[in-house]
């Protein structure tokens, strides 16, 4: 009727080796960072006519979800306003651990002669109380596994709703997308 199966301890052996190994490459599997912006400080104002420019810090709390370190390059932050570029940030080469969090501390330079372009929705955002900025950066760098190295580029757009008159971070929508180039 039925035929008598030989148990092999060989066999078992295999079988759980692979579910440990595919459940470890699904966890190893690459996941977006997120970035947080936390607050945004003024260092400087400086009115030399006609040009007018701010300097800023701005805290961005990073989180590296990835079972790898990482280390990337110096790179620039734009920041628009109304669809104009009003200024960057400079984002200083790095690394960070895997599965870990830190603050980055941003230098950022605002363009004022630029948002004067756009001074009558400027001077209606400090009266909402209420201004939205949009920031973009291109993040390059490696994670390495093992012995391997890889090299990776994460592109982040961010929209930010500031209050203008105590630079009070309202609102964010970041987005992040990890794309790996093969070893």
């Amino acid at each position: 009727m039925g035929k008598k199966v030989k148990w092999s301890w060989t066999s078992a052996m295999v079988g759980a080796a692979s579910a440990v190994a595919a459940s470890a490459l699904l966890s190893a599997k690459p996941k977006d960072p997120t970035f947080h912006l936390i607050s945004i400080n003024l260092t400087s104002f400086k009115l030399s006519f006609p040009h007018i420019d701010a300097e800023l810090i701005l805290t961005v709390h990073v989180t590296n979800p990835n079972i790898a370190p990482i280390h990337y390059s110096s790179t620039t932050m734009s920041i628009f306003y109304e669809g104009s570029l009003l200024g960057v940030a400079q984002v200083q080469a790095g690394s960070q651990p895997a599965r870990s969090c830190q603050l980055l501390k941003l230098p950022t330079r605002l363009d004022g002669v630029e948002l004067a372009h756009h001074a009558a929705k400027f001077f209606a955002d400090v009266g909402n109380r209420e201004m939205v900025l949009d920031a973009k950066v291109d993040i390059d760098g490696t994670a390495k596994v093992m012995w391997w190295e890889h090299r990776f580029n994460v592109h982040v757009d961010s929209h930010v709703t500031v209050d203008p008159v105590f630079l009070d971070v309202i609102d964010q929508e970041n987005q992040s997308q990890l794309e790996i180039f093969p070893a």
